[in-house]
């Protein structure tokens, strides 16, 4: 008598040899057999998946991943299916399901630090993809999106930079008329052109109390509003002047071949750009610049923010998208 594993081994093989019309018909013979098995359950999902019935696919593999939680298959299959929709919360528990094993899916582990990264989630990326490279050190997808999130870390500190900078000159520029002062504080401050906070705090104690009519009072004032901001007199006067910039590196016209071969992974992009080029299977600027504006506007999720960051960050290496 034929077991119901060996009748499974056989569908599995009948759908990696494309013959799919002998897969259905002996799906249809085990269905009758326990067509509640989670295997059974998932082969049928696969073929609804092939036909390109993601919907039913989907259905199938949710059934079968409720008859045994551990079933690896049908959760890749279902984070495959979910991210390839753009559905990235359920991708997301999908490939966290199936990496909880001791063996998981090298491909799920990769495309779920992919998304850890979209998510902002660095750290959780960068662990994944180092638990990949342990095992598989040669792991060419796994090396590039590592690059790939140690870049966002720097993007990360930028942006948090540039929020911080923001921040810090909205309250520079805040006028002291803002702030509950003695009318004799008020006019002292408008008489020597104090008008704002960043103005005080590139004046001095010493400066204030040498001017007529500002005494230890006002000082007092003064010192409490600049308190409440974390701030102190004079501090301006402390900090020293950044360093100048260093020159950019000058990219000559004779490299045009080297810069080429530059992965993307090298150009100040967001995570959504990069996410966008990753699904066109795009790694360098070689391969970018042979696309047009059309072709990467009609990629999900990729708008006129991401098309001009790519145009300006080409343009720093002398180079263009393609023509329509």
């Amino acid at each position: 008598m034929v077991t119901m594993t060996a009748t499974l081994d056989t569908i599995a093989a009948q759908i990696q040899q494309g013959r799919m019309e002998s897969a259905k018909q002996a799906l249809q013979a085990a269905r009758k057999s326990d067509g509640n098995s989670p295997d059974v359950l998932f082969l049928e999902g696969y073929v609804q998946e092939l036909a390109y019935d993601r919907s039913h696919a989907m259905v199938s593999y949710r059934k079968a991943l409720e008859q045994d939680p551990n079933h690896t298959q049908a959760a890749f299959r279902a984070a495959l299916l979910s991210d390839q929709a753009g559905e990235d919360e359920d991708a997301i528990e999908f490939y966290e399901h199936c990496t909880k094993g001791d063996r998981a899916p090298v491909r799920a582990m990769v495309n779920l630090a992919v998304l850890y990264e979209e998510q902002g989630m660095l750290q959780d990326a960068e662990d994944l993809l180092e638990d990949v490279l342990q095992e598989y050190p040669n792991h060419a997808r796994a090396r590039h999106f590592l690059k790939s999130v140690h870049s966002g870390y720097t993007m990360a500190y930028d942006e948090r930079s540039q929020r911080e900078r923001e921040q810090r000159d909205a309250v520079m520029d805040m006028p002291i008329t803002d702030f509950e002062l003695s009318v004799r504080s008020r006019n002292c401050l408008r008489q020597m052109s104090i008008r704002t906070i960043g103005d005080l705090l590139m004046t001095s104690e010493p400066e204030l109390l040498a001017y007529k009519n500002f005494g230890e009072t006002s000082l007092g004032e003064v010192k409490a509003i600049l308190a409440q901001k974390g701030l102190r007199l004079g501090q301006g006067l402390q900090a020293t002047a950044p360093p100048a910039p260093a020159p950019a590196p000058t990219r000559g016209p004779t490299e045009p071949t080297l810069q080429m071969h530059r992965p993307v992974s090298e150009l100040e992009l967001s995570v959504r750009s990069r996410k966008c080029l990753q699904r066109l299977g795009i790694m360098s600027i070689g391969e970018l610049v042979q696309r047009s504006e059309s072709e990467l506007m009609s990629i999900k999720n990729f708008g006129l923010t991401s098309l001009s960051e790519i145009k300006r960050q080409l343009a720093q290496f002398g180079f263009s998208l393609r023509k329509s």
